[in-house]
């Protein structure tokens, strides 16, 4: 495979001398257009990041040493080396780099050394050209096997030579047949030099080789050989552990003998990874990855015979449902579950995809409503680990299956109700259940995972179908443990604070604090149905009961909640809290705390602060009009005096607006009272004046009756608007500024009695009929001037 022919590791060369590993992966020849040449590119084997990017320089003196190694120099002390799984691979991309250079890829060198410390540094490698002799596998000569297999570690090459004699001579079943000699005969020295020859082999990090130490007949004795550390007084028992004390359960029997070992393999072998290898250091840490690398194919295989084994995973799924399955036996199958679902994540995506969707259709989610409801402790919490799984693998798949489930009078078999009351009834202490379950709840709820693409109802339906069936379930604690409080809406301000009975008991504070952090992610995410629960069951108004908590995490949440509610900006949130003076226990916290600068201290701060910064101007009223005086002595900040500072400023405006709205309504009446003023004051004045005014006065008159009868005829029609518009601007009545709410009235006058009385800020008149009658006087020989006001 080409892939396996371009494997190579990359390594670089220290300042010590030494070879440092920079990590495993697949060697490429392209044209790079930054580097404007041919460049040799690694892309890492385990995420596809680039390990190397180097252009083949035509004046770089390559080397090629040892069949599948090629070595280089990039500037001045910086070696790097590449040392390939196959010598195919090696010639292949030795050739390319000749022909950049235009050499002869006979050769095993692209240049001749130009001074002697490049001599030295190529000729550093050249020494293990040859194959690593090991002395004869005897008890007399394991000190000697022992300098060998540690001395070689630090080379790359050495190690590579050492590996290849060890497979090619079967030295490794040697070794183990002297441990087996050297255990009868009680002889610690050779045991403490096999321990430090089994560990550098695993440390040669060569699957070949695993392949061997891990086969049935020899993983006993290479654990056997590990026990005799030389740093411990006593010799661990690991083989008594895996033999005795381990038991391998077969929850369903396995039929296929492969399969078996390849479970007893891989359980041996991890366990020798986390349990006897010690850590290793940083110098250690690439050692092992094949060995990893072992573990982790090995558990991709056993999955996938288990996957396509049908009549065994259909025969677990059974007993697991099965009423008659005795306690200890589904716990079992439990745990075996959980375990293969474990074993999964090493899949590739397109692997699980199928893994999960199996599972689906055997019936894992109806399994796991049984068993997620049982009284095991043990049960419970592998099924939720299960559920886990299958939430972070496919949300929309376990909300597809929950809303298909039959809507029975009884909601608490709802498998989301069931993960509900399991949180609530966690009884860890610390409810470490409870918080994993919330995490899943989140996931589930969460609008930004609901594929619109792919169902574009999923979002609405099941939101509708959460708040019409769970939801009463999640509150459930949170409203019993703040029922006291029922009637403190009824409390005056400046009555004496009521402090209902708050949960003192640190588990269910914490509990509470989960659920409200579940709500507070509700309201931001769930606009609409959560403001709809919110205002039916006056929620807000009970979560603030917890601001009297002991707990001052608690009743930071219960801010929190209110927080994320102000932050909407939602008129109709703002309104309920206005008519509940929901502020009340807020600034109660707040004057509690006194001078105490604390989270909660900032926390409040920070509410009003927002209020005051974004102007939500129904909310400053409503704290300006309640609240100032018990605010105003807090100066540290000046928040308080902002809010009073913006009540008065949108007063003004108010203030201005209403002026200006009045003023403009009334004009005409300010000038027919000047006009009548000057009558009565000027009666022996200037004959001219008192004509001038008076043709005035009677022609604006004259046009506003027009007008008002012009107005009262449309309010029958099909336009109103259209009747009013023809006022002339000319009437002081109307003004560009007013001309919209001065039209609306003159339209709506006439369609309703109108009650002679005097009126105040706005010019009213008196219906059609009379103003048809006045119309018919003033035919006559009355004046206007003498005609008495309307409505004064």
């Amino acid at each position: 495979m080409s892939d396996t022919r371009r494997r190579v590791k990359v390594y670089t060369l220290n300042e010590d001398r030494q070879w440092d590993d920079r990590g495993t992966g697949h060697v490429s020849s392209t044209f790079v257009e930054r580097l404007k040449g041919i460049s040799l590119l690694v892309r890492a084997e385990s995420d596809g990041s680039l390990l190397l990017e180097s252009k083949i320089s035509p004046n770089t003196a390559y080397q090629k040493q040892q069949d599948t190694l090629i070595v280089w120099s990039e500037a001045d002390n910086y070696d790097l080396a590449l040392s390939f799984q196959e010598k195919a691979g090696c010639d292949e991309i030795w050739e390319k780099i000749c022909q950049v250079q235009g050499k002869d890829p006979a050769l095993d060198i692209t240049q001749d050394p130009i001074d002697e410390s490049e001599e030295e540094r190529f000729e550093e490698i050249p020494e293990t050209s040859h194959l690593v002799e090991l002395p004869p596998c005897e008890l007399s000569r394991l000190e000697e096997i022992a300098d060998l297999v540690t001395s070689v570690l630090s080379s790359p090459i050495r190690r590579e030579k050492l590996a290849l004699a060890l497979m090619s001579e079967g030295y490794i079943k040697k070794l183990l047949g002297l441990f087996r000699v050297c255990e009868d005969l009680d002889n610690r020295e050779g045991l403490h030099h096999l321990y430090e020859i089994v560990r550098g082999v695993l440390f040669l990090n060569k699957a070949a080789l695993f392949e061997v130490m891990f086969s049935d007949d020899c993983i006993m004795d290479v654990v056997g050989c590990l026990e005799y550390d030389p740093a411990l007084v006593q010799p661990k028992r690991h083989r008594e552990f895996l033999t005795k004390t381990a038991k391998f359960k077969e929850v369903i029997p396995i039929t296929d003998s492969e399969l078996r070992q390849k479970i007893h393999q891989t359980y041996r072998v991890q366990y020798i990874q986390d349990i006897i290898l010690p850590t290793p250091s940083v110098f250690e840490e690439n050692f092992l990855s094949t060995l990893t690398s072992f573990i982790f194919f090995n558990k991709v295989e056993i999955v996938s015979m288990l996957q396509e084994d049908e009549k065994f995973l259909t025969e677990v799924f059974a007993q697991l449902t099965d009423e008659a399955t005795e306690d200890g036996k589904r716990r079992e199958l439990v745990n075996f579950v959980k375990e293969f679902c474990a074993f999964s994540q090493t899949l590739q995506p397109q692997n699980r995809d199928a893994f999960f969707k199996t599972l689906a259709n055997l019936g894992i989610l109806p399994a796991l409503e049984i068993v997620m409801g049982m009284d095991d402790l043990q049960v419970r919490a592998a099924a939720t680990d299960i559920f886990s799984y299958l939430v972070e693998f496919s949300p929309s798949m376990v909300r597809e299956f929950v809303m298909q489930e039959p809507q029975q009078t009884d909601d608490d078999v709802l498998l989301i109700n069931v993960v509900i009351k399991q949180m609530i009834c966690d009884s860890d202490p610390e409810l470490g259940g409870a918080v994993q379950l919330m995490g899943l709840l989140r996931t589930l709820i969460d609008p930004e995972n609901m594929l619109a693409s792919t169902n574009k109802t999923e979002k609405t339906e099941f939101l509708s179908f959460f708040y019409k069936y769970c939801m009463h379930v999640l509150t459930a604690p949170l409203l019993a443990n703040t029922a006291h409080d029922k009637n403190s809406k009824d409390l005056q301000e400046g009555s004496a604070k009521i402090n209902p009975v708050c949960p003192d008991n640190f588990q269910t504070a914490q509990l509470l604090a989960l659920i409200l952090e579940l709500l507070t992610f509700c309201v931001e995410h769930h606009t609409y149905h959560i403001k709809t629960y919110i205002m039916n069951k006056d929620l807000l108004r009970r979560v603030l009961v917890l601001m009297n908590s002991k707990h001052t995490f608690l009743a930071l949440c219960a801010l929190r909640f209110m927080r994320r509610i102000i932050g909407l900006k939602d008129e109709y949130y703002n309104r309920y809290i206005i008519k509940g003076n929901l502020f009340e226990p807020v600034i109660n916290a707040l004057l509690d705390n006194g001078t105490r600068y604390n989270l909660l201290n900032s926390a409040i701060i920070e509410l009003f602060e927002f209020i005051k910064v974004e102007d939500v101007k129904s909310l400053i009223a409503h704290i300006v009009d309640n609240f100032y005086k018990a605010l105003e002595s807090i100066e540290y900040v000046q928040t308080f005096k902002g809010l009073k500072g913006r009540y008065e400023q949108e007063k003004d405006r108010q203030s201005q607006r209403l002026s200006r709205y009045r003023r403009d309504a009334r004009s005409m009446d300010e000038d027919e009272e000047l006009w009548f003023n000057d009558d009565d004051d000027d009666d022996d004045g200037e004959a001219v004046e008192k004509s001038r005014m008076e043709d005035d006065f009677s022609d604006s008159y004259g046009k506003y009756i027009e007008a008002k009868k012009g107005a009262a005829n449309g309010a029958n029609g099909a336009n109103n608007n259209g009747k009013a518009a023809v006022i002339p601007p000319a009437s002081p009545a109307l003004t560009p500024n007013n001309s919209s709410t001065s039209s609306v009235k003159t339209v709506a006058l006439p369609a309703t009695p109108v009650v002679k009385t005097a009126l105040v800020g706005l010019v009213d008149y008196p219906d059609d009929e009379d103003e048809e009658e006045e119309e018919e006087e003033e035919e006559e020989e009355q004046s206007p001037r003498k005609r008495p006001r309307l409505s004064s």
